[in-house]
């Protein structure tokens, strides 16, 4: 077989070769320092056949795919520790069964069915063990089974693995990758990729946590643990992350909005529904406030919806039954012998759409700009919840753009001005764009070509012209339109999705909506979704994170604090105090 290098050299090795025949074929130094490569673009371990024909790249310790190798790997490390534990406690490793274990961003975690439940005055001890193993260097070694081979392996003994097995189509390779032997080694089921040794995984890593998890993230199904951890090249990078997350505990939005009687979640509520108190909902009223009176200044209307919809009108726009999963079951009952059928609205546009239809319009009133503060509710799963930032009732800063083929690029422009005057106002200065377009290999898309491509050429001279600096992601489109969205760095240099702007020539299509144009002909509007906050309580909860709950001045629920040195003064503080409010100060 034939494979070439980045050079454009070509390499005739044996059939079945490796990219670590590819580095002993280099030389001593490749064969020493490869830990993976490149595989036309993929990542491949050096243990994984490569295709015909194929363009291979090696990579070393240096390379960033290093990282996800180790990751990857050190997740079979810690299941395997956690058999070699639960060995020493006297129970057969088999009677530990494994869900799944890939590599999260900055580490890894395993799902795991133990015999005994494991807590986190384990993960020291079993960070130990995973320390041994490395130092054991135990190689890696990877074969393929038939599918009748790989289910004996399993059946009767590991249910979750059985059922990894049955799911993979007929056909496709069902891979397994050994490190070490007997006793002392570990077999998983797995695509891959690893390192060649577990030798060669730096030490720098560290068991975060226990979580439980449901096999495959169905809460019908079993609860396993899950084990996590972090990992990274150097010490100083592992150092920094674990400051990272103890200050990212100190800054928990649920601790602080607590501490600062800011919000509540209450179970008698219910879950995922937020009760705003008196001093979150002043951070709330002023958030909204600045928005209001930007978007009149930049020529919104403000209008107001119902928090519930017909079920016809979702069948409409597509949202039920496509993303019925994460929406409040339809509330049914019969009026005057007929059957009525509502929604918890899980989307504001519906309702801005039939606002838009509700006469027929002209091209002089575009483009017309809805905007509201709507309430939506959205099914998120028990145990997805968290805080303010999964809910399942949250209010956005929604409007809808609608406009000709031709206004979409100075649309874009008002918007993206909107959200940076939100970021620079709040002092969120690290931020990047990113323009979502069109897959051209797909055809999931609707829309004609060339208006995809007007707007995605207008999309990107908007951000140019704005001074962005932009990434364009091929691909990341909805299937309705390009977008734009930012990636914002908080105080802690996470990163978190914000202000997104989507182009939406679905909408308008379902709906049949229209305007008459300079020739006294029907056409059809393009429509604009956009949020700077989002969701306000998500907002909320990122901003009482960046902050510490220190906020601005302005946006603080307690601006002034008067305290009398004495009693004396008591009297003259209140009038103070009195004076202050009536200025507007909290």
């Amino acid at each position: 077989m034939r494979v070439y290098l980045p050079d454009g050299r070509a390499l005739d090795l044996p059939e079945g070769a490796t990219a670590k025949d590819v580095a002993r074929a280099l030389g001593p130094a490749w064969e020493r320092e490869a830990v993976g490569a490149l595989v036309d673009g993929e990542l491949y371990d050096l243990l994984k056949p490569l295709p015909q024909g194929a363009k291979v790249r090696l990579l070393t310790e240096k390379d960033p795919e290093y990282q996800r190798l180790f990751r990857h790997t050190l997740a079979h490390v810690l299941a395997q520790a956690v058999k070699e534990h639960f060995r020493e406690k006297g129970y057969d490793p088999e009677s530990v069964k494994l869900g799944v274990g890939p590599v999260i961003e900055k580490g890894f975690y395993y799902d795991i069915d133990a015999p005994e439940p494991l807590s986190e005055e384990d993960l020291p001890a079993l960070e130990e063990r995973m320390r041994a193993i490395l130092r054991r260097d135990l190689p890696l070694r990877r074969f393929v089974l038939s599918r009748e081979e790989a289910l004996a392996r399993y059946r009767g003994k590991d249910p979750y693995k059985t059922e990894l097995i049955l799911e993979i189509p007929e056909g496709e390779e069902i891979s397994f990758y050994q490190q070490g032997e007997g006793e002392e080694g570990f077999t998983d089921l797995c695509r891959g990729p690893h390192v060649p040794s577990t030798g060669r995984i730096p030490p720098h890593f560290r068991l975060t946590h226990v979580a439980g998890a449901y096999f495959r993230g169905d809460e019908r199904r079993p609860m396993l643990q899950r084990v996590y951890g972090v990992a990274f090249r150097t010490a100083e990078e592992l150092k920094e992350h674990l400051w990272q997350l103890e200050e990212a505990k100190r800054r928990d939005h649920r601790r602080l909005g607590r501490e600062l009687e800011l919000f509540l979640i209450d179970p008698v509520v219910g879950k995922g529904l937020v009760l705003w108190l008196p001093r979150g909902n002043a951070i709330r009223e002023e958030l909204m406030a600045f928005m209001r009176e930007e978007q009149v200044r930049r020529g919104y209307q403000l209008v107001t919806t119902p928090h519930i919809g017909s079920l016809e009108l979702y069948k409409t726009s597509g949202h039920y039954p496509y993303y019925a999963e994460s929406q409040f079951p339809p509330i049914s009952f019969q009026e005057r012998g007929e059957e009525e059928e509502y929604l918890l609205k899980p989307m504001n546009c519906p309702h801005h759409i039939r606002i838009y239809a509700y006469r027929k319009r002209s091209y002089r009133e575009l483009p017309l700009r809805l905007a509201e503060f709507g309430t939506v509710y959205r099914y998120e799963k028990a145990g997805e919840l968290l805080g303010l930032t999964r809910v399942r009732g949250f209010t956005q800063d929604d409007a809808h753009i609608f406009c000709t083929p031709e206004e979409v690029k100075g649309e874009f422009l008002g918007v993206l001005d909107l959200v940076l005057k939100v970021f620079a106002t709040l002092g969120l200065k690290d931020y990047r764009a990113r323009i979502g377009t069109r897959d051209p290999k797909s055809d999931k898309y609707v829309g004609e070509e060339a208006k995809w491509a007007l707007a995605e050429r207008q999309i990107e001279e908007a951000a140019a012209e704005a001074g962005l600096a932009y990434t364009v992601e091929p691909g990341d489109a909805a299937f309705y339109g390009p977008k734009l969205d930012f990636v914002v760095k908080d105080a802690l240099g996470r990163e978190w999705q914000l202000g997104t702007i989507q182009v939406d020539y679905n909408l308008p299509e379902r709906f049949g909506l229209s305007y008459v144009g300079q020739d006294g002909e029907e056409h059809r509007p393009v429509m604009l979704h956009r949020a700077p906050f989002g969701s306000l309580e998500r907002f909320i909860g990122i901003l009482i994170e960046h902050f510490a709950g220190d906020f601005p001045l302005w946006l603080a629920p307690e601006q002034v604090l008067v305290v009398p040195v004495s009693e004396k003064q008591e009297d003259y503080a209140l009038l103070v105090a009195g004076r202050l409010k009536e200025a507007g100060l909290r």
